[in-house]
């Protein structure tokens, strides 16, 4: 069984070997331990519906979910977690036009963006309460600033 699994079930122009890139610098980075398996699929707007109103009870489409598996959690600074089955994330391209206008992120920056969010919430953190958000929000920023750098790329987070 691969350990990354990065598919494109839609037309959108993503780059999947850069995805697969980033999700492998994100769990180095993050003290995930190498054996442990992720999914990224990229789906259309009828079967991200389904998916959002059928686990979130929720109408209609959304840009990202996430779903865990084994519950991993974000090791201590400096420690590397179990091998582990991280979960599922699945991305909506055709549902990002206004938001990637609004960031001013291209399709690819937007993936990327959405890819690591999916990594933090399979990881148990959230965003509800204003301290897990700025937990959260700013772990995503290291990691995407990081990336780019590491890959002297430009890119807005």
């Amino acid at each position: 069984m691969p350990h990354r699994e990065v598919l494109n079930e839609t037309g959108a122009a993503v780059d999947l070997r850069s995805i697969d890139a980033l999700i492998e610098h994100h769990l180095v980075a993050l003290g995930i331990h190498p054996d442990s398996v992720i999914a990224v699929t990229f789906i259309d707007t009828d079967r991200m519906t389904t998916l959002h109103e059928d686990w979130m009870q929720e109408p209609g489409p959304t840009d990202v979910l996430s779903f865990p598996i084994d519950e991993l959690t974000l090791p201590a600074a400096g420690e590397i977690s179990g091998p582990g089955i991280l979960g599922d994330i699945v991305i909506c391209p055709e549902f990002l036009g206004p938001q990637m206008l609004e960031s001013g992120r291209t399709l690819q920056q937007e993936s990327e963006f959405l890819v690591t969010h999916g990594i933090l919430h399979l990881l148990g953190m959230d965003h509800q309460e204003p301290a897990d958000h700025a937990r959260m929000f700013a772990l995503q920023d290291t990691l995407l600033s990081d990336w780019l750098t590491s890959n002297n790329r430009e890119g807005t987070n």
